[in-house]
Formats: C-alpha cells, structure tokens, sequence
C-alpha cells in the first residue's frame, strides 16, 4: 500500500469516529516529532501495540480484503498487575471482509458500535482445525442463540455478539448500508501468538512511501 493512501483511510476514520462520537485519545493525533519528544513516557502504548493499526491481510485489495482499527488497550496475559483485558475500535467497510480466523485463547465481544450493519459468519472448529457441521451457539447481548454453521447474524447499531476461543468467524459492512464502527472488548490481545487464519494470512501490509506518514502505525514507533 502507499502511504498516501493509508493516510487518507486515517483521515477518513477520524471523520468518521467525529461523525459517531467516538473520540479517540490525544496521542493518537501525534506526529514522529511528538513520539520522539515523549519516548520516556510511551512505553507502554509501544510494548503493548496500542494505537493505529491497518492490515490487508496480504491480498493487497484493502477495500475488500481489509480493515483499520485503532488499539485503546491491552494487556499482558500471566504477569502480575498488568491489565487483563482489551479493547479496539474498528471501521468496517461494506462488504469489506475480515477473513476465517480463530483465537486459541481470546474470548471477545464484538459491538456495533454505529453506523451500517456488521455482517458475521461463524463455524465451530474440529479437533483438526477444520469447519464443523454442526450448529453454532453464541451469546447474542446475553441471550443464547444457534445459528447454522456459516449462516449470516448481522449486528445492528447496539448489538454484540461473544466469540469464545476456537470459534471460527468473519466479517463484513452490509451492502448499502454504509461503514460501520465496531467494537471489540476482549481478554489480552496477541496477534503474534493468538490468531489462526483457516487459510493463511499476511499480517501488515508493504508500504511504499510516497509522502510522509500522518499518525504512525503501531508497528512504526521510534
């Protein structure tokens, strides 16, 4: 991806988070120089990954395959005071997919937070890591519900859906029902470690630099 255009994608999701009234923190807005100036007090943002984050899976065709999101918090699993939970914020395009995945040990909430409808898909997973056949339970707001394996739930504005570890899923925006602001809340998140993708995934995008970047990626701190 070039970096002018993952710079007009933040733009167009502070945009939208404005629109939603979602504020994102101040940091968020900081440019290298205020990294640099402030390297003594963000060590946690930096070890933890808070922050911007954009991936295109590796298919290199972001609108369809792809998403952006921005890490509020995290935490580090078994260590003494640390934060055991997590949360992010997410804009999904319409019919923009997030693809088959599962966490070995993360249990989250995803939310629909405003905007379109979020369109989710979710297989129980076999001993082998394969798609099962049979019916899939989940928590719809605290309220059991069974779905066919694949079958379409679809999250409007308000509503959430829990994800318990090995569950398969994917997701989307709607067709025409425009961009939508998902939530996740969830126990520590650990993309190195915790995602297995039913078909394998790139993680961070290639970038080529053609102008300077406007918020750095979580991946990019000095």
């Amino acid at each position: 991806m070039k970096r002018s255009q993952i710079n007009a994608l933040q733009r167009d999701a502070v945009e939208f988070f404005t629109a939603q009234r979602f504020p994102l923190p101040p940091w968020a807005f900081w440019r290298r120089a205020d990294w640099e100036k402030n390297q003594a007090r963000t060590e946690e943002i930096k070890t933890l990954r808070l922050g911007w984050d954009l991936t295109d899976f590796g298919a290199g065709d972001f609108y369809h395959i792809g998403l952006l999101l921005f890490a509020l918090r995290n935490g580090l699993a078994n260590k003494s005071g640390a934060k055991d939970y997590a949360e992010k914020i997410m804009v999904v395009r319409e019919q923009q997919l997030t693809p088959l995945h599962f966490h070995w040990h993360k249990m989250e909430d995803i939310i629909n937070r405003g905007g379109g409808d979020l369109v989710i898909e979710m297989w129980n997973s076999t001993p082998t890591e394969e798609l099962a056949a049979n019916p899939v339970a989940v928590m719809v707001d605290s309220l059991p519900r069974t779905l066919k394996p694949s079958e379409s739930l679809i999250l409007h504005p308000g509503e959430s859906v829990t994800l318990p570890p090995l569950l398969y899923h994917q997701f989307y925006g709607e067709k025409k029902k425009g961009p939508v602001l998902v939530g996740e809340v969830s126990r520590v998140n650990d993309d190195s470690k915790d995602n297995r993708f039913y078909k394998p995934m790139g993680r961070f995008p290639q970038i080529e630099e053609d102008e300077e970047p406007l918020y750095l990626l979580c991946t990019e701190y000095p």
